[in-house]
């Protein structure tokens, strides 16, 4: 029978937890930063927050969170099309916890659409889903312990010492906020590897009615 599940639910969730390590667990050892419990649970917190602040309904911005928990356990599968395989996972976890079907279709949609590569931001929940995602670029999932052997994408996250999804309902605008220590990486260095994930956190703000805005070290770039 379809219930109302929450984002507490999920997370106690052990098939969710054991799927959510193991994926992670996939990707440390192919040398990605941290997707694990941390990368989930910002997500998921941050996704929330986007709805309810542009005051979308508590339960939108739940299914945002239960998206934002799940949206990378599809790495489990490998890198490649993480998001759709992860809907897929996402679909067979949450019918079997009950949810009611409406839902599952609204989460499976967020999960397929937040990579960069090829997602397309067609509402609220996939959109804040995409923002809370794409914000997440900070030293603390960065997990080689080499500095000297760094690759661009290691330098680039682990030179942010500070990032911020500043949503301002009033002025219709939702600002990505980041500190970066440019004496380990250059701003030039972020654009250089994010840019794709700026132009379709552009696409998923104007889903919401917003325009996007780029802060780095206080000085506004977009």
């Amino acid at each position: 029978m379809a219930g109302v599940i929450t984002l507490s639910d999920v997370e106690k969730n052990p098939k969710v937890r054991s799927y959510i390590q193991s994926a992670d667990d996939l990707l440390a050892t192919l040398g990605y930063t941290e997707h694990g419990f941390r990368h989930a649970g910002f997500v998921a917190k941050v996704a929330r927050n986007v709805l309810l602040k542009l005051g979308y309904s508590d339960r939108m911005a739940e299914l945002a969170a239960i998206a934002g928990y799940l949206h990378d356990v599809g790495n489990i599968c490998g890198r490649e099309m993480h998001g759709p395989a992860g809907a897929l996972i996402a679909f067979r976890l949450l019918e079997d916890m009950g949810m009611d079907s409406s839902e599952i279709g609204k989460i499976m949609i967020a999960i397929s659409n937040h990579e960069e590569e090829r997602g397309i931001p067609m509402d609220p929940v996939t959109a804040a889903l995409i923002l809370a995602d794409k914000s997440d670029v900070h030293y603390s999932r960065v997990r080689n312990p080499d500095i000297i052997s760094f690759d661009i994408h290691d330098r680039v996250n682990y030179a942010v010492r500070r990032s911020f999804l500043n949503v301002d309902r009033d002025r219709k605008r939702i600002a990505l906020e980041i500190e970066i220590d440019t004496e380990i990486s250059q701003v030039m260095e972020y654009f250089e590897i994010f840019l794709t994930r700026m132009l379709i956190s552009r696409k998923a703000t104007h889903v919401l009615g917003c325009e996007f805005g780029l802060m780095i070290n206080g000085v506004k770039l977009l």
